[in-house]
């Protein structure tokens, strides 16, 4: 593979993940969600094993939402009628997305409750 092969290979990711981004308002706001979790992580100093599973849990959601885009835009793109199957299609990716967001959600409770909670606290002492 030549290096502008490659390099263009990066430009097409670049312009998918811009194209949800922009697109897709959820991924925005998945993207904010975990802009805050990182933020609240940096305030409380997680360690190098919870911002691992963090870094999991953000890439999980966010992948999920990428392929959930791919979904609509491909059924999109084969028919503009309503078929059943299209519409199962469609469920099931967004609700790869939900248990993917309600998994992240628990993670985020379990690494950044307490110590979220405690640093709250130690604010008002």
């Amino acid at each position: 593979m030549t290096s502008s092969k490659f390099l263009n290979s990066f430009k097409h990711a670049l312009d998918g993940a811009w194209y949800v981004l922009h697109t897709q308002r959820n991924a925005r706001i998945h993207l904010a969600v975990a802009v805050v979790v990182i933020v609240m992580g940096l305030w409380v100093g997680l360690t190098g094993i919870e911002w691992s599973i963090l870094a999991l849990t953000i890439a999980m959601v966010l992948v999920a939402e990428w392929f959930n885009t791919v979904t609509e835009v491909t059924i999109n793109l084969v028919t503009t009628e309503y078929h059943p199957l299209a519409r199962i299609a469609k469920d099931v990716a967004a609700g790869a997305v939900l248990l993917a967001a309600l998994t992240a959600i628990v993670v985020g409770l379990l690494i950044l409750g307490l110590p979220v909670y405690q640093s709250i606290l130690a604010l008002f002492r």
